[in-house]
C-alpha cells in the first residue's frame, strides 16, 4: 500500500506541469453491455482523481446495438473537448474496455473525437471469438456478419497511427480469457504502437482496483506510472 501511495505522490508531481483542464480521463465500467459495474466506476475515478487527474465516469447506453454506445461516447469526448480538454484518455474494463478501445481505434473524420491514450482492464477485444458471447449478442445480434464482427474487433482496427495502450488481464479469467489481451497486444506490436501489457497469474474476472488480490493489485501502480509518462511533454 505504501508503494501505491508513493507512486500516487510522484505521479502528482510529474503531472503538475499539465493544466488540470488540458487532460481528461473518461472511465467506462464493464457489465457485458447489459449493466454498469459499480466497482469499476466511481472507485476507479476516485483513484485517478487522487493522482491529480481530471476524471469522470461515463455510463454509455446499454442493451443497444453497435454503433450506439460508440456514438454516445464520441459525443461525450467532444463535450469534454468543448470544456477545454486538449487530450483525452479512456479507462475501460471488460465490455467498457471494448468500448474504450473502439473509441481509440475506430476511424473517425472528426479530430474532436480522437483519443490520446487508453487503459484497458481484462477487456473484450475480439468479436470474432466465442468469448464473451453474451456481449456480442447484445452489441451485434445473433446473425452478425463476419465483416461486422471483424470491424468491431480491436486487433483488426490497429494501425501505425493508433494511440498508446496499457493492457492488463489475469490468466485465470474464465469469462474473458487473456487471449483477448494477447490478440490486441500482438496487433499493437505488429504496427509498432507503444504499449504495455501485464497478464497476472491469478485472479478472477472483474477485479476493478484489485485491492487485496495479490500481484494483480499492482496494476494501479504500474498504470499510474504509465499514465504519468503519457502526460510528459514531448522532447
Amino acid at each position: 500500500m505504501s508503494d501505491q501511495r508513493d507512486t500516487a505522490q510522484a505521479t502528482r508531481g510529474r503531472a503538475s506541469g499539465v493544466r488540470s483542464s488540458a487532460v481528461h480521463l473518461i472511465v467506462l465500467p464493464g457489465g457485458g453491455y447489459a449493466a454498469h459495474a459499480a466497482h469499476e466506476a466511481e472507485p476507479i475515478a476516485s483513484w485517478l482523481s487522487g493522482l491529480g487527474l481530471s476524471t469522470s465516469v461515463f455510463r454509455y447506453p446499454l442493451n443497444v446495438r453497435h454503433p450506439a454506445p460508440l456514438l454516445a461516447l464520441r459525443t461525450e469526448i467532444r463535450r469534454r473537448r468543448e470544456q477545454g480538454a486538449d487530450r483525452i484518455g479512456v479507462v475501460g474494463f471488460s465490455a467498457g474496455g471494448h468500448l474504450a478501445g473502439l473509441a481509440a481505434l475506430a476511424p473517425t473524420d472528426d479530430p474532436r473525437e480522437s483519443v490520446q491514450f487508453a487503459v484497458l482492464g481484462y477487456a473484450i477485444t475480439s468479436m470474432e471469438t466465442e468469448t464473451y458471447r453474451p456481449s456480442r449478442m447484445i452489441l451485434l445480434g445473433e446473425d452478425a456478419s463476419p465483416e461486422l464482427r471483424r470491424a468491431t474487433s480491436l486487433d483488426a482496427l490497429v494501425t501505425a497511427a493508433s494511440p498508446p495502450f496499457f493492457l492488463w488481464h489475469t490468466a485465470e479469467d474464465i469469462y474473458v480469457p487473456p487471449e483477448h489481451t494477447y490478440r490486441l497486444a500482438a496487433a499493437l506490436a505488429t504496427h509498432d504502437v507503444p504499449h504495455t501489457a501485464h497478464v497476472y497469474a491469478h485472479g478472477p474476472h472483474s477485479l476493478g482496483l484489485a485491492e487485496g488480490a495479490g500481484d494483480a493489485a499492482t496494476w494501479t501502480r504500474f498504470a499510474a506510472s504509465w499514465i504519468a509518462e503519457q502526460l510528459r511533454p514531448a522532447p
